[in-house]
């Protein structure tokens, strides 16, 4: 039996979190026993009840804002305890979990990019990843793009490419459409934009707001249904009472289950600066939405463009708006589309991701343990 222990900076649900919980669940009971570190407290809506729900342990270690130092001996105390084969980190978290593993004399660590290597974590936070992968410290990039990345900043490859999944078997439910929108007042002929993202530069959720506001000129019947939370969530709101749309910008904030809304909407939107492989594209396209995003980063390892969905030029919100414009004015070419991004969407699935990760945990223990 192979113990591994997946580390985190927080529980929040954010798609690098999501990866770790679905590998903390998903993994084989028959040759793996997991369990979950976050270093920050419990956060009000995170996957704390997801992971409960599956017998998962998860331990919390009180981290304070900025860098923590209690954190290297609390996390070495926990290896200690679970003694892992496999730490398996994620995002900064790196600097706390390599010295933590020297104190505790336990485990082989395995590191996951899940941004463009130069965006992951700051100056410091590289030095420190060049170093820990120069003394063994496994990699693991998520797409051909994070791939390219990780060797630009690292001069060396990553250990592995493993692609984000999702359950893309359960992305749709033909009854949530109707029942979805008059839940919450839609018409179910209004064309409903769906974008799932956390409200931070990265995902440029300004940017997307002004590709709105310029298409709806031409897309009468419109709405833009905004999911998420973070630190522009209310320069957003503040937006969109600017741009006169703030009858068609719909915040929902944090939302837990998302199967319903994806299934009563008809487009999905992404106006990303830089990206990964961001696990909600796929969520979409699982759920038969064409995405209309940006290229950047691993989207287009994900949206065939013209296939699945249209790509265009990170930044360009024209383009953005164009996009949308023409989709929205074409419902049998999003039906089309739609249709291919299901097909698309399963070549992601979140079980290859977890058996993928279960392999190469494998063989980096040498076998069961």
């Amino acid at each position: 039996m192979i113990r591994v222990l997946e580390v985190l900076a927080t529980l929040r649900r954010a798609g690098a979190e999501r990866v770790a919980v679905e590998l903390a669940c998903g993994l084989d009971r028959g040759r793996f026993e997991a369990a979950v570190v976050s270093l920050y407290d419990a956060c009000e809506g995170g996957f704390e009840a997801e992971l409960a729900a599956r017998g998962v342990p998860v331990w919390h270690l009180g981290k304070r804002r900025g860098m923590d130092p209690r954190m290297w001996g609390r996390l070495a105390g926990v290896l200690r305890r679970f003694r892992p084969c496999i730490i398996h980190t994620h995002s900064y978290v790196l600097r706390y979990a390599w010295p933590a593993r020297w104190l505790a004399r336990h485990g082989r660590l395995v590191h996951t990019v899940h941004n463009l290597a130069v965006r992951e974590v700051d100056l410091p936070g590289r030095l420190i990843h060049r170093a820990a992968y120069g003394l063994g410290v496994a990699s693991v990039a998520i797409s051909a793009e994070v791939a390219r990345s990780f060797r630009q900043a690292y001069g060396r490859e990553p250990d592995a490419i493993i692609y984000n999944g999702a359950a893309a078997g359960q992305g749709f439910r033909e009854d949530a459409r109707e029942r979805w929108r008059r839940a919450h007042g839609f018409r179910s002929t209004d064309l409903l934009i769906v974008s799932l993202a956390r409200f931070e530069p990265q995902k440029n959720p300004l940017g997307l707001l002004e590709a709105f506001a310029a298409a709806l000129a031409e897309l009468p019947d419109a709405y833009l249904v905004m999911a998420g939370e973070g630190s522009l969530l209310g320069e957003c709101q503040r937006r969109a009472r600017q741009y006169g749309i703030a009858d068609r910008a719909v915040f929902l904030g944090l939302c837990r289950e998302t199967t319903d809304l994806l299934s009563a909407c008809d487009m999905f939107a992404l106006a990303s600066h830089w990206e990964g492989m961001p696990v909600a594209v796929i969520e979409a396209m699982a759920a038969r939405l064409p995405a209309v995003v940006t290229s950047a980063g691993g989207l287009p390892e994900v949206v065939e463009d013209g296939v699945s969905g249209v790509l265009v030029p990170p930044g360009d919100m024209q383009a953005l708006s164009r996009a949308l414009v023409e989709l929205g004015r074409n419902p049998e070419r999003r039906r089309q589309m739609g249709e291919q991004a299901r097909r698309r969407a399963l070549q992601f699935d979140v079980r290859k991701m977890v058996e993928s990760y279960a392999r190469l945990f494998e063989r980096l223990c040498g076998g069961a343990r």
